[in-house]
């Protein structure tokens, strides 16, 4: 690669970030002819995979690959067939600039100041929290408020814990995600706070990672003032009226070192602005075509640039969209779509009305404590086994009466309502009659050259609900010695479950 004044031999198609959407379009451009040397993913951090090597919970690939992997490995399948085919990689490059001409100029160590124009970009850059200044809560500014993800962060990749009781505002994905993470790590999750009648997160995170650990979910109330002068010390909770606004006399207190933030999402959309893109006021991302394209040629835009997405399945499959579009622009196989944007909502992406519904109910089941069994012979439950949540009532059947499902423990046939397929109805059946999830942690290895590192790990296979902190807590003084590679055993048959307890990514 020629450096000389800080140019660089272009490549023909550039893609900007390495997360899901930047891997997927890499591989894209690929598949649509382009050679994998002209082919270029600039990474602004020191590994690909954008935020999925801190994401070690399970439930990515439902839908592209048809089984839950955690983010570690989803990102891992990727990677490996970005290596494969020879894509250019470089990693701690900052782009600093973008022009209207797809001229590039970014920074890294070892190459200094370096410019190139390609014939194509796409634009995968993902999107940031937002942050408490954005939402504006009063009060001190003391040590221990952070965003959900920079939390996730220092739990799962660093092996710090932020705090021993927190509050978490907003119940987005990775604030659920994160209420477990910290019981399992032994922190105390007084509660979830969030403005709306509905959870910003999926149906299934609600139920797995609130109601599976008794955590309270409290909708139309949020955080008024923080309290602290060194270190948090509590907040100031209210319930909020149909508009957003404090109830006056509503207000109570609650102790806590720790605040999280789980407060949305924003593309990360500065370089699409300086190239003069234009931005849809709807969705904060690029307005594109059908063929993703910009409204200046040959850029394009794929995954949280363009809108936040609620799964990676999603990201990918538009990133794998763009960039076959832009390779196909680069090769000169099709010309510029540019000025023709592609018909948009009239209102704010949001969920739709079945998973709205189902958000709704998983909410009040947990809001209420109802989630679970109401009687030996009744449980309504949220499916779990993908992301729409179907709402399923189990009934154990009166003898004599014709049920819709083989007997269960105790007894009796039992009568299944409001699944929408057959593995809902069966995981309906084995959560009345024994409930099981799988395990997500970490483990520590001993590393001669640096301090200890962490090693994500998940159960082979679900284990029983109640074993769930018991086998956390045994993982806890486990420690392996590298090499350790994606599905290498680290502990035969956890507590006796049948479960195996194995690595979900590489330490060399």
């Amino acid at each position: 690669m020629d450096t000389k004044k800080g140019v660089v031999d272009g490549p023909d198609v550039a893609i900007i970030g390495g997360g899901p959407a930047g891997l997927a379009a890499a591989i894209g451009a690929c598949n649509a002819g382009v050679d994998p040397d002209r082919v270029f993913i600039l990474e602004r951090g020191e590994r690909l995979g954008g935020i999925l090597p801190q994401c070690i919970h399970h439930g990515f690939g439902l839908h592209r690959f048809k089984e839950e992997l955690t983010g570690p490995e989803y990102a891992d399948r990727f990677i490996r067939e970005v290596e494969r085919l020879g894509v250019k990689v470089l990693l701690n490059t900052m782009v600093i600039e973008l022009g209207a001409d797809r001229r590039i100029t970014a920074v890294n160590d070892s190459q200094g100041l370096i410019s190139f124009r390609p014939r194509a970009v796409v634009l995968a850059m993902g999107c940031r929290e937002r942050t408490r200044a954005q939402i504006r809560i009063p009060g001190t500014r003391p040590a221990g408020v952070f965003t959900a993800g920079t939390a996730q962060r220092l739990v799962n990749i660093e092996g710090y814990l932020p705090g021993r009781r927190a509050v978490i505002i907003g119940s987005g994905d990775i604030g659920l995600i994160m209420a477990r993470r910290l019981t399992i790590e032994g922190v105390e999750v007084a509660g979830v706070f969030e403005i709306l009648p509905y959870p910003g997160g999926l149906a299934r995170n609600v139920v797995q990672c609130l109601e599976d650990f008794g955590i309270p979910l409290y909708l139309s109330h949020t955080v008024v003032e923080i309290h602290g002068r060194d270190r948090v010390t509590g907040v100031t909770v209210a319930r909020v009226d149909s508009s957003g606004d404090a109830v006056p006399g509503s207000e109570s207190h609650v102790e806590c070192d720790t605040v999280l933030l789980s407060v949305g999402l924003i593309p990360e959309n500065e370089l699409s602005r300086m190239a003069g893109v234009e931005i849809d006021p709807l969705t904060g991302g690029p307005v594109v075509t059908e063929s993703f394209e910009t409204s200046v040629s040959g850029i394009f835009a794929c995954g949280n640039v363009l809108h936040v997405n609620d799964l990676v399945d999603n990201v990918s499959d538009e990133g794998e969209r763009a960039g076959r579009q832009a390779g196909l622009y680069a090769t000169g196989t099709i010309g510029t779509t540019a000025g023709t944007p592609r018909p948009r909502p009239a209102v704010r992406p949001g969920p739709v009305p079945g998973e709205l519904a189902a958000k709704h109910e998983a909410a009040l089941l947990v809001a209420r404590g109802q989630g679970g069994l109401s009687g030996s012979n009744f449980m309504r439950v949220v499916c779990t086994i993908c992301p729409v949540g179907c709402i399923i009532e189990v009934r154990r059947a009166p003898a004599g009466e014709v049920a819709t499902a083989p007997a269960g423990d105790g007894g009796g046939a039992l009568e299944i309502r409001g699944n929408k397929c057959k593995r809902g109805a069966t995981y309906a059946i084995e959560e009345f009659t024994s409930p099981k999830r799988t395990l997500t942690t970490t483990v520590r290895a001993r590393v001669a050259t640096c301090a200890d590192v962490l090693v994500p790990v998940r159960t082979s296979s679900p284990i029983a609900k109640d074993l769930i902190l018991p086998a956390a807590r045994e993982l806890a003084s486990v420690e392996v010695r590298p090499p350790v590679r994606i599905g290498d055993v680290i502990v035969r048959d956890i507590l006796g479950s049948g479960a195996d307890v194995i690595a979900t990514a590489s330490l060399p």
